[in-house]
């Protein structure tokens, strides 16, 4: 009988049945003495015991400003330990942690916003080049005149609260140092009695992830989902107690928040914070000083610090393991960081932000060439199938969609059950989109992507919200989004625009109409203007087309990944 394409991950390890926040206490009570949390720019060292102080007392400071269980709480800032402290203070409190963008700009910051009807707001004054106080004073400047908790903005009609990082004061915000005073022993009973009420199946946290219909939709995760997540992603790389982890991939992705501080939860094991953002050679730095056992990265991140000029400089003997994913890995990129790094437990993971984020991942002691060419095989307690398009599994090693059920799935959109249902089928079967094949052996091989989505250095970018976005602008009559191959980021945005009839339009106003409103990355890097778009003879535009005529017309070839 033919072998179908369907795996489950048996085990003998338990899922965790608890809280983010009772895990949290019960693993600060067991490694109080260790170190926690290491933030090198801004020259942070927590003890587990330290950490739990600042988690709780942040935690009781936003049940006294009256947010209840289950309320909606943004978060809109850089790597920094206010992240971190944000991160399970919210879970503590039951609070469902609304991650935004750091590139975000004011039209996708309004949307996130009132999506999910956020009642609070923690946020960075600046970073990079967003003037985050700019651009929130934008959207409410209502703000200049009102008490600090108690905004009434037009434009975002939930948001009350808004409080602002670092030493400085602004009006009509509180002071996120200000919620790190000493709790009173009352506050702390309160919210260890809501501890007690609070479900593993509760929402804890909205990411948000694009889709081909334009607007972003709230993949809405549990305590459940992601801490037993970020647990089987460290088991899978051999986290032990007292290994050090480099977290120089952004925090408001799952691979940061999850894969990165929850894994090392659930390890006792310390998470260091190079940079604000990815830096090559503080990452290498801190790699160095911290004397790191492991790290993770995209592959763009690998390759940057690899070919550093100073790479040789440093002494990464003491790193052992880590995980690149985020993006297709180059064949020769994960040898090398074998090789030149001493990564030699280094694993490819593969999911997306519905799975928590990941449903297979190489093994340490995988053959090499299976972990270079494959993503490895399925997470414990994951099913796994891949289906054709009528919804019947395939023969082993036949292309289909990549379907995943279990404890990892999200529990769907944010107020969407129309798009819910459309991505998770009434088996509790999770759709990726993702063409994808499984072997013999069970080891999985992404082929392609059903739909459109763009691979840009690890993010995910969808053309249609793009071109929601350009289709806004007076001149444009029309305009499609492709993804062209780049040696750098993997792809790169391509955008076909047709110009109103007795218009004129230049590629810098067109990149001037997206700036500040759009983050960097999701402006084209390439415009060109056309008459007509490819099509079918039924009228269906075929993308594949124009991306293949930017190919030859920029000389451009597919990068060789795994």
């Amino acid at each position: 009988m033919t072998q179908l394409s369907y795996v489950h991950g048996a085990s003998e390890k338990r899922l965790i049945g608890q809280t983010i926040g009772r895990f949290f206490d019960e693993a600060c009570a067991r490694h109080a003495a260790r170190e926690a949390l290491v933030v090198r720019h801004q020259n942070v060292r927590l003890t587990y015991a330290a950490l739990k102080q600042r988690v709780d007392a942040l935690a009781c400071s936003l049940m006294r400003l009256g947010l209840k269980r289950g309320e909606r709480i943004g978060i809109w800032s850089q790597n920094n330990v206010e992240w971190a402290l944000t991160q399970f203070a919210t879970a503590k409190a039951g609070l469902v942690l609304v991650n935004i963008n750091p590139a975000y700009r004011r039209a996708e910051l309004e949307y996130a916003l009132n999506k999910v009807g956020c009642r609070a707001l923690i946020m960075s004054p600046a970073f990079k080049s967003s003037n985050y106080l700019e651009m929130i004073g934008d959207l409410a400047p209502e703000l200049a005149q009102s008490e600090a908790g108690k905004l009434q903005a037009a434009k975002l009609p939930t948001l009350e609260i808004v409080v602002r990082m670092g030493a400085e004061r602004t009006h009509g915000m509180l002071s996120f140092d200000d919620l790190l005073h000493a709790p009173t022993g009352d506050e702390l009973d309160a919210l260890e009695a809501l501890g007690e009420e609070l479900q593993f199946d509760d929402p804890i946290n909205i990411q948000f992830t694009s889709g081909t219909t334009g607007q972003p939709k709230g993949a809405t995760l549990s305590h459940h989902n992601i801490l037993n997540n970020g647990f089987f992603a460290g088991e899978a790389i051999r986290l032990v107690e007292g290994d050090r982890l480099c977290i120089p991939v952004p925090l408001y992705h799952c691979f940061g928040m999850v894969m990165g501080n929850l894994g090392c939860l659930t390890h006792g094991a310390t998470m260091v914070y190079p940079a604000e953002a990815f830096d090559p050679l503080a990452t290498l730095e801190t790699l160095a000083e911290e004397r790191c056992t492991a790290s993770y990265g995209v592959p763009t991140m690998f390759i940057a610090m690899l070919d550093h000029p100073r790479f040789n400089d440093f002494d990464l003997s003491r790193l052992r393991t880590g995980i690149m994913a985020g993006s297709p890995c180059p064949i020769e990129v994960m040898k090398r960081v074998i090789d030149k790094m001493n990564m030699r437990e280094v694993t490819i993971a593969y999911g997306m932000t519905e799975t928590s984020p990941v449903s297979f991942q190489s093994g340490t002691d995988d053959p090499l060439d299976r972990r270079v060419s494959t993503v490895g095989r399925v997470q414990p307690h994951l099913e796994v199938k891949i289906v054709d398009n009528e919804g019947r599994i395939v023969p082993r090693g036949t292309p289909g969609e990549l379907c995943t059920r279990g404890y990892s799935v999200m529990l769907g959109y944010w107020e969407d059950e129309a798009k819910t249902r459309e991505a998770i089928d009434a088996g509790g079967w999770m759709h990726t989109g993702d063409l994808a094949t499984i072997d013999e052996e069970g080891f999985c091989n992404i082929v392609g992507r059903i739909k459109d989505m763009v691979i840009r250095g690890g993010e995910n970018l969808y053309p249609r919200e793009i071109e929601e976005f350009l289709y806004r602008h007076p001149k444009i009559l029309d305009v499609q989004v492709v993804g062209v191959p780049d040696q750098k980021y993997g792809e790169e945005l391509c955008a076909w625009v047709i110009v109103r009839e007795g218009q004129t339009l230049t590629e810098t106003e067109v990149r001037d109409f997206c700036q500040g409103q759009i983050a960097h990355y999701k402006v084209p890097r390439y415009i060109r203007f056309v008459e007509t778009f490819p099509m079918t003879v039924t009228g269906k535009i075929q993308k594949f087309q124009i991306r293949e005529q930017m190919k030859r017309e920029l000389g451009l070839a597919e990068a060789r990944t795994a």
